[in-house]
Formats: structure tokens, C-alpha cells, sequence
């Protein structure tokens, strides 16, 4: 139950951040993006004391260790395999148009007899 009342609480800050935005409106634009700065901020550390919040933070936490856990292609390899799919596409793309063609001679020519 507490944690739904600390939602609550989080979006209720975040609302009043983005309604501080329309309220100020006469005022300076760095106050009115300060204010919905400040009530997500606000917001985002009333979400982080509860539970789903703690699990959050372990998650992108692990997320950031196995982000770095993966090999990155160097730029040989990069180009290398962009060279690859460009020349499977130009093939595929040539496939496609003889195929489309040949079917188009074989129903309008052959069977149709429609002469262009």
C-alpha cells in the first residue's frame, strides 16, 4: 500500500511539474522548463524509494554490466558486412525484376496474347 501512495505521490509531483510549466507562462523559458525539470525530478526520486523502484535500479544496473560484456564489430568488419547486405539487395533487387518479368511475357505474351 505504501508503494502505491508513493506512485501516487511521484505523479502528482510530476503533474505539478508540468503544470508549473503552463502556470509560469509569463515568466522566463528557463524558469518554466525548470519547473517540469524539477517536478520530474522530484517525482523520479519519491518513485526510486519504493519497491518496483529499487527493482529498476538493479535491472539497469545488470543492463549496464552486460551492455559491456558485448564485442563490439570493429570498422573492417563494419564495412565489411555492409558490403555484404548492399550486394545481397543489389542480387535480390535483379532476382526480383527478371522473375517479374518473365511473368509478366509468360501471362500477358504467351497465355493472354496481349501484344504491347
Amino acid at each position: 500500500m505504501a508503494d502505491k501512495l508513493k506512485f501516487g505521490l511521484a505523479v502528482v509531483l510530476i503533474i505539478a511539474g508540468v503544470t508549473g510549466f503552463y502556470v509560469l507562462s509569463g515568466q522566463p523559458q528557463v524558469l518554466r522548463v525548470l519547473s517540469v525539470m524539477a517536478g520530474l525530478a522530484a517525482g523520479g526520486v519519491v518513485a526510486w524509494f519504493t519497491e518496483p523502484g529499487k527493482r529498476f535500479a538493479v535491472f539497469v544496473k545488470d543492463a549496464v554490466i552486460e551492455t559491456r560484456k558485448v564485442v563490439w564489430p570493429t570498422r573492417k568488419e563494419t564495412m565489411q558486412m555492409t558490403g555484404i547486405v548492399f550486394v545481397f539487395v543489389v542480387i535480390m533487387a535483379i532476382f526480383l525484376w527478371l522473375t517479374d518479368k518473365s511473368l509478366e511475357w509468360v501471362v500477358y505474351d504467351l497465355i493472354l496474347g496481349w501484344k504491347k
